[in-house]
């Protein structure tokens, strides 16, 4: 690897890979192009989904985005093809086939483990929600205790009652006459936040709908609440489980994460050298006799290497323009020669033919560029590849 007051440069090894027949390299260029779209799209959703497994531990994020030992950047600067997983001696379009499946096996578990691991963190919160609100909403069970109430009567009950703090006084001379049948002193307030306190008030059942109709006029809010040892011991039991299976669930999934990471990512990179591979030989035929590059440039220079690279490469293929941003794959450089024809044994004249009018496009042919693919459209081969998967794209 290489550095320069303006970019970063390192050769980007790709393997003598199966070239196969002409059709078979124009239809794969497209099926390339959505295999690239979803590894970068399941890398993506991967990566964001760690962030938000990790909560308070964001800051390690980066540490566990690795490959194999390696982090990021030094997988990406140092690519070796991974024969064992993408043996070589496959077609072209087998070795795609085994990405393909990689990146859907990926994604669908992502998909299996985020909505396990998001409904139980969801149920979890509400939970928490309940707990942590005002005194209108939040859960009762931690705040009240049995002598705050009159248990085991038939005829009467303890109900609770938010009260506005700039209307105590008035609560406390007017509780009473809400309804017929409230007991004379029955009310004690239990607690209170920056808004409301909370009061207890013993009345018969019977009136209890007329008493709530009543208070609700005043803003005194009577609560939905009826004190019950064990639906309250439920409760809480059934929290300290959600808790408990969230952190059994936490390393295993983090774990996973990590691994699965360096799969996908791997996956990623490897989609690219394909691309890069497939195009360079569409563009320039056999045999095959180009040199792929990995380059970052800075972002006050982006625009420079562009016209700098046009000018240098204009005798590969017209002449083009455009924006450079990130980090770049580049390919489509003959180490010798220009030589551009179909050098194997399913040569023929319709291969020749159209090796000889794709080499004659220039940029005014954007069109047909463009029908057969080619977007960005440059005298070389070239790709960006973002590793950026959170905020940024590089």
């Amino acid at each position: 690897m290489s550095n320069s007051s303006n970019n970063e440069l390192c050769k980007f090894n790709i393997p003598d890979l199966k070239v196969g027949t002409l059709d078979q390299l124009v239809g794969l260029s497209d099926d390339l192009a959505k295999l690239d779209t979803a590894a970068e799209q399941t890398t993506r959703k991967l990566v964001q989904y760690f962030s938000e497994v990790l909560e308070e531990e964001r800051n390690k994020l980066q540490e566990n985005l690795v490959i194999g030992n390696k982090d990021v950047h030094t997988y990406v600067t140092k690519f070796q093809w991974e024969a064992a997983k993408y043996p070589v001696k496959q077609s072209l379009k087998v070795l795609s086939e085994i990405i393909g499946k990689q990146v859907t096996q990926i994604d669908n578990d992502l998909k299996t483990k985020a909505t396990a691991y998001n409904n139980l963190k969801n149920t979890l919160a509400s939970i928490d929600r309940k707990a942590a609100g005002s005194l209108v909403t939040k859960d009762l069970s931690d705040i009240v205790k049995a002598d705050n109430f009159v248990l085991g009567s038939e005829y009467l009950q303890t109900v609770c009652v938010a009260v506005p703090k700039l209307q105590i006084k008035e609560w406390e001379s007017s509780y009473f006459t809400f309804a017929n049948m409230v007991v004379p002193g029955s009310a004690q307030k239990i607690v209170e936040d920056q808004e409301h306190a909370l009061y207890t008030v013993t009345l018969f059942k019977k009136v209890i709908d007329e008493y709530r109709a009543n208070c609700r006029e005043q803003k005194f809010i009577v609560r939905d609440f009826v004190y019950d040892e064990q639906s309250l011991k439920a409760g809480r039991s059934e929290r300290d489980k959600l808790v408990q299976e969230k952190q059994r669930l936490y390393a295993p999934l983090v774990r996973w994460l990590k691994i699965n990471f360096g799969e996908i990512f791997s996956a990623y990179m490897h989609v690219k050298a394909l691309r890069v591979f497939v195009e360079s030989v569409l563009r320039y035929g056999l045999p095959v006799n180009f040199q792929a590059v990995l380059m970052e440039p800075l972002k006050n220079s982006q625009k420079r290497l562009r016209s700098e690279l046009n000018k240098l490469y204009l005798h590969l293929d017209g002449s083009a323009s455009g924006p450079i941003e990130g980090w770049g794959l580049t390919q489509g450089i003959p180490t010798h020669g220009t030589d551009r024809s179909w050098n194997n044994n399913s040569r023929n004249d319709q291969n020749t033919e159209y090796f000889k009018n794709f080499r004659d496009l220039t940029f005014d042919d954007a069109p047909t560029l463009v029908s057969l693919g080619v977007h960005d459209y440059y005298p070389y081969v070239w790709f960006r590849l973002n590793i950026d998967f959170l905020e940024k794209r590089l």
